[in-house]
């Protein structure tokens, strides 16, 4: 067999255990996937889904296109529902080892990259619930895996993809703007600047420009309301503490102490080792958005699309490393480092994977690490009571009775289960739900939830408990928290059109 044979041999091989590799986590997370309920950001994203359009105010119109499509093909069935999130969790497993073997890494690499991204917590969390970041994640590592082919094959038509990649990142998330200024701050402190005189480059912009153009157009209509609800959720974010301690917690929170050594390595090989000066355009990637993040007070899970390009980068290495040493000393290390991946992998998937009985000590130390399963509890028994109090409405007001929710994921879930008890679209002030109204006619009797008694008081005349909501696991679902009364509320204090007006509120 030819020397050119037998590479191509073992690119197939490689390439195929790799996507073994992706197609076993994505097979894991479908698996599990139907455990428990929608997520309360699912719900949003349903509504979403239901009324589409160039933009939305919480995020651009991306997620809730192909939530469309899963709802096309799957209807509101829960793993199909997630379907797209282990996809991408598989995708985001296998480009990182792809950019390990783009680094120089062999198959060893390829496998090493791909498992520690595929147990990233935030790339693992991605793959449970339907939610824009799940995606944003794999945009980012998808722009990062095409510079480095770029990088490595010189060849400029790799703008295109890059291009492609940040403009469905734009489409997905705003904070691949940070991975942007990453990309140019490389460019600059780099050879790759004079990329910036190539027609490939300027060809990458204008494919970004273009998929992104509705966006901005949207914006401009809506007065960039995009920029209001950031402000808002910051505002909150920080005063809760949620971008406290943002550098310890990339070792802890978003990766772990299993794959720190891993993308430190990485990090270092980029930055400081000679052999990463090719690639040093990467590292810049990763450091130029940190310290962004850092000054702007962002959220540590903002970062985590930049750790697979350091972790594929510090598999390569290490296997780099692993070789310069005798047989048995390789066979101990490589032993050692299988281990600690399995177990990451298995502390991981039980802190992540909606897999915990509900209820358990495990189920609520998983809750308490995620903070997200409690939100996926309680939204079919929330719907069933407030169809309860609609049809002990007297008959003459049953008809316009019109469902106020504060929050927005309340609204979904009353859009999602509340059709099998005849239910209409629930209206609600919070984010895009504001922007399409209160419906025609104007709503008679209100049935509100997620209000206190003093925030319906100024908006009702008469506003007086119906019913309380409660699951049958005396799970707190955090996105109703202590607002479990079901109100029913009439007449309004002003005409629907003026107290609509103030009514526009962001979370």
């Amino acid at each position: 067999m030819s020397e050119a044979s037998e590479l191509r041999r073992s690119l197939r091989s490689d390439a195929a255990a790799l996507w073994i590799t992706g197609m076993a986590f994505a097979a894991i997370h479908i698996t599990a996937s139907g455990r428990y309920g929608f997520h309360r950001d699912e719900l949003l994203s349903y509504s979403n889904a239901m009324h589409l359009d160039w933009c939305y105010v919480v995020y651009p119109p991306l997620t809730a296109w192909l939530a469309r499509a899963e709802l096309v093909a799957f209807g509101t069935n829960l793993m199909g529902y997630r379907f797209l999130p282990a996809v991408a969790v598989c995708m985001v497993s296998v480009l990182a080892g792809l950019m390990a073997r783009e680094f120089g890494g062999g198959r060893r690499a390829m496998l090493v990259a791909a498992v520690a991204a595929g147990i990233e917590g935030p790339v693992c969390f991605g793959g449970t619930f339907f939610s824009y970041m799940s995606f944003d994640i794999l945009w980012w590592v998808v722009v990062a895996w095409a510079t480095t082919c770029l990088l490595r094959t010189g060849d400029r038509r790799w703008w295109i993809v890059i291009g492609a990649g940040i403009g469905l990142g734009l489409l997905t998330k705003y904070p691949i703007l940070f991975l942007v200024a990453g990309l140019l701050i490389g460019m600059m402190l780099t050879p790759l600047r004079r990329d910036l005189r190539s027609g490939w480059f300027w060809c990458g912009v204008g494919v970004a420009v273009v998929m992104v153009l509705p966006v901005i157009i949207w914006q401009f209509q809506n007065h960039f309301v995009a920029i209001s609800w950031m402000q808002s959720i910051h505002k909150r974010d920080v005063s809760w503490g949620r971008a406290d301690h943002f550098i310890p917690n990339q070792f802890w929170n978003v990766t772990s102490p299993v794959t720190a050594p891993l993308w430190c390595a990485g990090l270092w090989f980029l930055l400081a080792k000679k052999a990463g000066k090719p690639f040093r355009v990467i590292g810049w990637m990763y450091m130029a958005p940190l310290i962004l993040f850092a000054l702007a007070k962002g959220r540590d899970y903002y970062m985590a699309g930049a750790y697979p390009m350091l972790m594929a980068a510090g598999a390569m290495w290490g296997d780099r490393w692993i070789s310069t040493m005798s047989t048995s000393t390789q066979r101990s290390v490589v032993r050692g480092v299988c281990i600690s991946l399995a177990i990451g992998c298995a502390i991981v998937f039980a802190l992540t994977l909606p897999i915990a009985p509900i209820g358990s000590a495990w189920w609520r130390f998983a809750d308490g690490a995620n903070q997200c399963f409690n939100s996926e509890i309680g939204w079919p028994e929330l719907v069933a009571t407030v169809a309860h109090v609609r049809d002990a409405l007297p008959a003459g007001e049953r008809a316009g009775a019109r469902v106020l929710a504060g929050d927005e994921g309340m609204a979904g879930a009353v859009n999602m289960y509340g059709r099998r008890y005849g239910l209409g679209d629930a209206i609600s002030g919070m984010n895009s739900n504001w922007l399409r109204g209160y419906g025609n006619p104007v709503p008679g009797t209100v049935i509100a939830i997620g209000f206190k008694q003093r925030e319906l008081d100024g908006i009702f005349t008469r506003c007086e408990v119906a019913a309380r909501l409660s699951n049958p696991y005396g799970i707190v679902n955090l996105a109703i928290g202590d607002r479990t009364s079901v109100f029913v509320c009439r007449e309004i204090r002003e005409p629907w059109p003026d107290f609509w007006k103030t009514f526009q509120y962001y979370g």
